[in-house]
Formats: C-alpha cells, sequence, structure tokens
C-alpha cells in the first residue's frame, strides 16, 4: 500500500511551492511508507521523473525533486507488499512517453492480468508488482480509448480476473492532463484493519491550483471533497477544467472474450 499526492496549477512553479502544505505531511507518511518513493513532473524539458528506493524522508533526492519547475505532477510514496522487493525497478511512478502512474493498493495474484496484457507489452515489464500489470493494462487500453474510459475499463478487469483486490486507486499523467481514480473493496483485510477512510482519495480546487491526495495528510480537511468511488477525475493542464467521468462499463464477454489481450486489435492493425 501507498500513498498519493497529484498537483495541477496554472502557472509553473516548483512543487515544494505548489504543494508546500501538503508535503510536510506526506513526508510524514513515508514514515510507515518507507519503501521507496517517485515523482513525475512536467518541465519545460518534458517529463522529469525521480525515483529512489529509500523512505522519501531521508532521501536528499527527494528535496531535489521537489526543486522542478512544472505545472502538472504526480508523487508516490510505496510500501511495499509482502514479498514485493523493494528494487528501483518496482518503484513507481511506471512510465511510458508522454505518460506516468502510480497506483495505491494491491491485487492478487499479482499475475492475474498477464493473459489481458499484448504479449509485447508484457515482455516490457521491468519488475515484478501487480500495479506494473496495472499500468500495461492500462497502456493496452489506451490504445483504442480515452484515459478516463481505459481506467476504467482497466479496473473493470481487475476486479473480474482477480481474486482479491485492496484498492485500485491510482493517479495517471498525461501531456492533457492530471486523472485520477478511486475504488476500493471495503471488505478486504486491509480496509477492515485501517478503516473506511485508509484509500479514500480527496481533491481541493483553489484559483490557480488543483491537487488530490490519499488519506493521511492533515490539509486535507473539510474543504477537500471525496472522489466518488468507481469515478475518474480529470485535470486539466492549462486551465484546471475538472471532469468527474462515470464508470464505464466492461465489453461483454462477447465482445472481448476473457484472455483476449486488450488492444491487441490495434496492436494487429
Amino acid at each position: 500500500m501507498c500513498r498519493l499526492l497529484g498537483v495541477v496549477t496554472r502557472r509553473a512553479e516548483p512543487l515544494g511551492q505548489s504543494l508546500a502544505g501538503e508535503i510536510p505531511e506526506f513526508l510524514e507518511l513515508s514514515r510507515e511508507h518507507a519503501d521507496g518513493w517517485g515523482t513525475a513532473a512536467w518541465t519545460g524539458d518534458g517529463m522529469a521523473v525521480t525515483r529512489d528506493v529509500d523512505a522519501a524522508h531521508g532521501s536528499p533526492r527527494f528535496a531535489e525533486a521537489l526543486a522542478a519547475t512544472s505545472d502538472a505532477a504526480l508523487l508516490h510514496v510505496r510500501l511495499a507488499s509482502p514479498g514485493s522487493p523493494v528494487l528501483a525497478r518496482n518503484t513507481h511512478p511506471f512510465t511510458a512517453p508522454g505518460i506516468a502512474f502510480a497506483h495505491n493498493g494491491f491485487f492478487e495474484p499479482g499475475d492475474a492480468l498477464d493473459p489481458e496484457i499484448p504479449p509485447e507489452l508484457l515482455a516490457a515489464a521491468a519488475g515484478d508488482t501487480d500495479s506494473e500489470r496495472y499500468f500495461l493494462l492500462l497502456r493496452a487500453l489506451l490504445r483504442e480509448h480515452s484515459p478516463a474510459v481505459a481506467i476504467s475499463l482497466a479496473a473493470s478487469r481487475i476486479r473480474e480476473c482477480a481474486s482479491a483486490f485492496a484498492s485500485l486507486n491510482c493517479l495517471l499523467l498525461t501531456e492533457d492532463a492530471l486523472f485520477a481514480y478511486s475504488e476500493e473493496d471495503p471488505e478486504s483485510e486491509v480496509s477492515r484493519r485501517r478503516g473506511p477512510d485508509f484509500f479514500r482519495l480527496r481533491y481541493h480546487f483553489t484559483g490557480d491550483r488543483a491537487a488530490i491526495g490519499s488519506s493521511g495528510m492533515p490539509s486535507a480537511g473539510p474543504d477537500w471533497t471525496p472522489l466518488p468511488h468507481r469515478r475518474v477525475l480529470e485535470i486539466r493542464r492549462g486551465d484546471l477544467a475538472a471532469t468527474i467521468h462515470p464508470e464505464h462499463p466492461l465489453p461483454s464477454a462477447a465482445e472481448v472474450p476473457r484472455g483476449t489481450p486488450l488492444g491487441a486489435a490495434s496492436t494487429a492493425g
């Protein structure tokens, strides 16, 4: 399990400035979620990605990452699932040209999605986490769908394929927008042990900034709005226009039989 934080600002500024109210709490959370951290931020030179297997609160590189001048970014601190190695290749965010992805939660078995992922994407996996498989499935779906629809479809496929999951919360950063998705299984062992707020994502808008983050940050108080489960929040770069997209149903088995790699049609074409 992990913690997520994302921000979009009307004008580019250092992340340490745009997230000044959230960073102290985020670093405090990294004392528990101490199995690495990562950031992805759009800068004048493209997307800057930084990862470290050390805890964020003790990593000098974290302060360096916050110096990046950006108008859109996501941040992640990791609490590795049992049995998942603390290695750079398992550290979020996972990236591909023009996109970055971070997940909070887990599903099992970790290879449940492997039959659903086009072989060439599965072969490109750097690590062995369920979260990276989530990202690879999402990449396949992005070949044919908008980001909001692709995220919803990926979550639906996980619910169908996995034997259990705790949370499918995620952030996706593209060239156009920051997307956030919220979903948990309230009957999972983690939700029952940590309480109903543990996997909650909340967002907050001001005139010049939009932010979204996991529970555990005291600054996410009453003026922060919970993101409804199974909804995708889209925050556009530039004008901060926001849309909450409804759940998108998974195609029927007749249209896409289980075990058919999603995005395969685009690959073949």
